[in-house]
């Protein structure tokens, strides 16, 4: 006859692993925030623009791709040029921009990201 396995011990395993991988998932956010120059907002702006982001994603399938095609232009960019500081941060999302001009989707994106700086 075989050993039962532990099967609260596997569990416990799991958990930790999961709590280890949300730490993760956290601390890459906050260094999110950071890169993209967001971290100079309040934090009432912030959420409300990250609010404001959900709520076009889920009714404006558009929108949401350009922001996808800026979000890997910006992080393709990261590879081969100067890291995104707040000074630089304009010239980052203009040419993030023209990437995603050239999918077809900056004018959704564009205007929310007016909204958020405006």
């Amino acid at each position: 006859m075989r050993k039962p396995r532990d099967i609260d011990a596997e569990l416990k395993a799991l958990s930790d692993k999961a709590r280890v991988l949300k730490a993760k998932q956290r601390t890459q956010l906050g260094e999110l925030v950071a890169a993209t120059g967001a971290d100079a907002l309040d934090p009432e702006t912030l959420a409300g623009a990250l609010l404001d982001a959900v709520e076009r994603a889920k009714a404006d399938a558009n929108a949401k791709e350009a922001w996808r095609a800026k979000g890997a232009a910006f992080f393709h960019r990261g590879k081969r040029s100067r890291p995104v500081t707040p000074e630089n941060l304009a010239a980052a999302l203009e040419n993030a921009g023209d990437a995603g001009s050239a999918n077809g989707g900056d004018d959704a994106a564009g205007g929310s990201a007016g909204d958020a700086n405006g």
